[in-house]
């Protein structure tokens, strides 16, 4: 399997994404969440910049967030600072969308929109939003067409998995895959956690501070997909509500996902003093280097080809280093 990393969106993610090439890893992806971070192009661009073999792409474009001509120019421009080094990925948007106060979008309109992405890197005339378009760069604006990189689709349901398999080279999917995935030659899978050392507890503050991020997202993704009841049912649930429900119903979806991924919020920190953080070692892949190790060997065994991990934590270049060390 190769061994990548994933990061939201920050004004270090080209610094971070140097350390993760020094380390060893394979590609790093960056999320494409407007709203939280700032812009995935430029990030992606100045890590081009910073580097020299380390793979790169956004995992995942929402198609809502962008005309379909404004990413394929993006993957253009990307493709000519950094050959051979790039692949996108493509979702239905959780926080790219939610955090906004949007549903996901249908996979219809993704499909529609993938097949439009895919043409104009190819150089054809396509048609969107009743229009006729082509990419018209000349050579000093982009690379020639067609400019050919990889598409993977977050998807894990029959739908997604039919527009993957009818438009793209493979999935991209966090924390879970099933036995379709078996189907497709490349599994990137996104996951959060830590190594701890010899000893050491998951509540440690260093470990809450690594884990947290990923740990909340179950949080955040039960009450976006099953809602608030279905909180409950988790430990910490109730605290958890009682902080985000003192949001104005109309803007609790900024309660939800304020943080995303890179520090716990208010209510995230409510539930885990509240006996959430026993969830820790369900939802993310966390424990001594041999317990990672033999995660992430299952996870292998089910189809996935590419672990992508993503750090989190005053110490990034740390939480990279213990992964790979205890993947190797």
């Amino acid at each position: 399997m190769k061994i990548s990393c994933a990061f939201p969106t920050t004004l270090s993610s080209a610094a971070d994404i140097a350390v993760a090439e020094e380390l060893g890893y394979d590609r790093a992806w960056l999320y494409d969440t407007p709203q939280n971070s700032p812009d995935v192009w430029m990030a992606l661009a100045l890590a081009a910049e910073r580097t020299e073999r380390i793979g790169l792409g956004p995992g995942v474009l929402i198609p809502t967030l962008r005309h379909p001509m404004v990413n394929a120019a993006g993957t253009a421009t990307l493709a000519a600072l950094a050959p051979g080094r790039v692949a996108v990925s493509f979702g239905t948007g959780f926080t790219g969308r939610r955090a906004m106060g949007y549903q996901a979008i249908p996979w219809s309109f993704m499909e529609a929109y993938v097949r439009a992405f895919n043409g104009l890197l190819r150089g054809d005339v396509v048609e969107w939003e009743g229009a006729k378009m082509q990419m018209l760069h000349p050579s000093e604006s982009a690379p020639p067409r067609p400019v050919v990189v990889p598409v993977l689709i977050g998807a894990l349901g029959p739908k997604g998995r039919q527009v993957a398999h009818d438009l793209g080279d493979g999935l991209f999917v966090a924390l879970n895959v099933d036995e379709a995935a078996k189907e497709f030659p490349w599994v990137a899978l996104l996951y959060w956690g830590t190594v701890l050392d010899d000893g050491e507890s998951a509540n440690s503050e260093r470990a809450k501070a690594a884990v947290g991020p990923g740990w909340a997202l179950a949080y955040h993704s039960t009450y976006e997909l099953s809602g608030r009841e279905a909180v409950r049912e988790i430990p910490g649930g109730d605290e958890w509500l009682a902080v985000v429900d003192g949001s104005p119903e109309d803007e609790r979806h900024l309660a939800v996902h304020v943080g995303h991924c890179i520090e716990l919020s208010p209510a995230d920190h409510a539930a885990w003093d509240a006996g959430g953080s026993a969830l820790v070692d369900q939802v993310t892949i966390t424990g001594t280097a041999e317990h990672v190790r033999r995660r992430l060997d299952a996870l292998g065994e089910q189809g996935v080809t590419e672990l992508v991990y993503q750090p989190a934590g005053p110490d990034i270049r740390s939480e990279l280093e213990r992964l790979i060390n205890a993947a190797r």
